[in-house]
């Protein structure tokens, strides 16, 4: 089945650099274009030679051997680096060059700068690493990916004739050049699906024989890497029929980790958020959001509600943090420090269920936190659960001025109030 609407609704689901803020936010583990490139050439797929480098003598050097006429990449996680641009004002990411000393003189301009795209503005992504490709011979790009059809629980494959540009270009602007073909994971490439292909592409029969073998390889890899968006943009048609991979994007399930210990070695953490990456050392799930409120919560739905209440009263939250089921003090402490060295929160949210984390823990924490730290914010606190009495008891006797709610949805509103007050003054309800 193929539907350019189907198309339309992966596009939204797959992952994208639109959820991207300065740096990347890893839901998944996200490869680089030369890390992905080499994945489907050691899979058998026809891929270009390239070179990854560090200098813009390096550059220079590869391009004397893949040359003379090459392509110079930009390494960023995340999309829209052809049509970015560098703090020195060098436009594109990606820079075809003809001779060895254009190489050289691009990568220098390219290297140790900040690359600025319409994603990932305003600071943009440090570019510290370089791919340099030998230029390929191809008539067309074309458009190819296998993601998650998460309405369907299935795999899918979607298909254009019109690559090298951004798949939300090509979903606003020609929508009916999108071909989506649903596939079970067991069965994989069948006849009958290569068939469909043919059919609704109007492919050649040299077309349809490379097709179905990059296809074929992707499936394997999408299968044994457990994979969740694989992505080849452009796919270069030679002029005789056969698909090259000029650029990839590769995506991979985060719960795989521990099962996919060597492609998550891949990972550059570099190219992250850093409170992010420094939460995940903690066993905290933290996620950097663009509000002004800084939330510590237990539980992944507990986490998710109270985002959804602060939004209900007219707020928005500067991050999701979930510090899990078994939070301890230490957990807790690392996840103020966390919050409080953000300038941008004004309030700041604790809101825990009591279960196998006691709220007297949770409120050690708290006392903890205020004596160690420089919280300069109001802070509204919710304890429900075990302990909750002990718990509301030792933040009274502290004496903090913190504001203390029994009630999920007046504590969210409190928060907001809080944050869009001018100063952030706690008035009669704080303890």
């Amino acid at each position: 089945m193929s539907s350019p609407k189907l198309s339309q609704r992966l596009w939204k689901i797959a992952p994208r650099a639109s959820q991207l803020t300065r740096k990347e936010q890893i839901r998944q583990l996200s490869l680089h274009e030369y890390q992905s490139q080499d994945i489907l050439r050691h899979y058998g797929v026809p891929v270009p030679r390239g070179r990854t480098v560090n200098t813009a003598k390096e550059a220079r050097l590869a391009a004397q051997e893949l040359g003379p006429e090459c392509m110079v990449k930009a390494q960023v996680l995340g999309r829209g680096r052809a049509a970015g641009r560098f703090d020195n004002g060098l436009r594109s990411g990606v820079q075809a060059v003809s001779t060895p000393d254009q190489a050289e003189h691009v990568a220098s301009r390219m290297l140790k700068q900040n690359l600025v795209t319409k994603y990932n503005s305003p600071h943009g992504h440090f570019v510290d690493k370089l791919y340099v490709t030998e230029a390929a011979t191809c008539d067309a790009h074309w458009y190819l990916a296998m993601t998650i059809d998460r309405e369907n629980y299935r795999p899918a494959i979607i298909v254009s004739k019109v690559g090298g540009v951004e798949l939300h270009d090509v979903v606003e602007q020609r929508p009916e050049s999108l071909f989506t073909f649903n596939f079970g994971l067991s069965e994989g490439i069948t006849d009958a699906l290569v068939q469909d292909i043919q059919r609704r592409l109007g492919t050649t029969g040299q077309e349809t024989e490379s097709l179905t073998h990059i296809l074929t390889q992707m499936h394997s890899i999408f299968r044994d890497r457990e994979a969740t968006h694989l992505e080849i943009n452009p796919l270069g048609r030679c002029p005789d029929g056969s698909f090259t991979s000029l650029s990839a994007n590769f995506a991979f399930d985060k719960a795989a980790e521990q099962r996919q210990a060597d492609m998550f070695a891949l990972r550059d953490k570099t190219q992250e958020v850093p409170d992010e990456v420094e939460a995940e050392k903690h066993g905290l799930v933290y996620v950097r959001m663009d509000g002004n409120i800084g939330n510590v919560v237990n539980g992944a739905g507990l986490s998710m509600a109270t985002n959804d209440a602060i939004g209900f009263h007219g707020g928005s939250s500067a991050n999701f943090l979930d510090a899990g089921g078994k939070a301890t003090k230490d957990t807790m402490m690392q996840a103020f420090r966390i919050i409080t060295r953000d300038k941008r929160v004004r309030a700041i949210l604790v809101n825990i269920y009591g279960g196998i984390t006691h709220c007297d823990m949770i409120a050690e924490s708290i006392v903890g936190a205020a004596s160690e730290l420089d919280i300069r914010v109001p802070m509204v606190v919710r304890l429900q659960g075990t302990n909750s009495e002990k718990g509301v008891k030792m933040l009274k006797d502290a004496n903090l001025g913190l504001v203390v709610e029994s009630d999920f949805g007046q504590a969210a509103k409190r928060a907001v109030e809080l944050a869009q007050s001018v100063g952030g003054n706690v008035d009669g309800h704080s303890i």
